[in-house]
């Protein structure tokens, strides 16, 4: 088991390097203006996520989310982190921001069909927060389950529907292959496909995409917080303004992560490590 272990090491950190070599860290700084603060709100303080697993999420799925969301806080183990990650985050308010799930519900048998649109969305917003104030809706959808604007300019959905805070992300896998890179090939993205840490596309793929909703809920809340344009009408956040540009990091209990590389304020570079 050790062997196996330190050989599962030794991959993944030639990964992570290749990530680094393969794509740089100031690739999208030429072609977006600056971020800057619209003189809205980010979000401070705790961050309680409520969660709707839409559609039978699977066991590998849950397991790599839910680790994903405990990682954010976890500062024990190997350099980089997802904690890491999440401080230049957190560098948007200036605060602390402890993630704690409070609250999850199931929906196995696709309620609303297999289309989620926005007003299904907002149907599903009260069943992941149970009713509960202060609490980020997240909405999981399993592979097969068309979440709007994906494969349309946004790989994963976030913002405000009335008063409530939230994220939609689905599996790309076969809906959008395009938004499951680099874990599958898609025509016109540099550097090869990697391997997935858990093995599962999916899983992992749809961390990567949580990971840049949860970025644009805490620094961009309310579309009137930090964000820029681009071509006229795009707006471009702290995970979108490093496109094809991804961190390698560790999580709790040995897991692995690959996450959008985050724009960090502070340097005016994507954080990768």
């Amino acid at each position: 088991m050790a062997s196996n272990s330190s050989n599962i090491s030794i991959i993944f950190l030639s990964f992570a390097l290749s990530l680094l070599i393969l794509f740089p860290v100031a690739l999208s700084d030429e072609v977006t203006p600056p971020i800057t603060n619209h003189r809205g709100h980010t979000l401070a303080g705790q961050l309680n996520i409520g969660i709707l697993w839409y559609g039978p999420i699977t066991n590998v799925q849950r397991k790599s989310i839910l680790s994903f969301f405990r990682s954010l806080n976890t500062n024990a183990g190997p350099q980089p982190q997802v904690s890491s990650w999440w401080k230049v985050v957190e560098s948007y308010g200036g605060g602390r921001i402890p993630v704690k799930v409070v609250n999850q519900v199931s929906d196995p048998n696709y309620s609303l069909g297999k289309v989620l649109i926005k007003d299904f969305i907002k149907m599903l917003l009260p069943k992941a927060t149970a009713g509960k104030s202060n609490t980020v809706a997240v909405i999981i959808a399993t592979k097969g389950v068309t979440v709007q604007d994906m494969c349309a300019g946004s790989c994963a959905q976030h913002g405000l529907i009335e008063n409530q805070v939230y994220v939609a992300v689905g599996d790309p896998e076969e809906e959008c292959p395009e938004c499951a890179w680099p874990f599958l090939k898609t025509p016109g993205k540099p550097g090869p496909v990697v391997r997935p840490p858990s093995g599962d596309v999916g899983a992992d793929a749809m961390v990567k995409l949580l990971a840049g909703g949860l970025a644009g809920v805490v620094t961009n809340p309310f579309g009137d917080g930090f964000y820029s344009t681009a071509r006229g009408d795009v707006t471009v956040e702290a995970s979108t303004k490093c496109p094809d540009t991804f961190a390698a990091v560790n999580g709790e209990k040995l897991s692995k992560f690959v996450l959008p590389a985050i724009w960090n304020p502070a340097t005016s570079t994507c954080w990768t490590r």
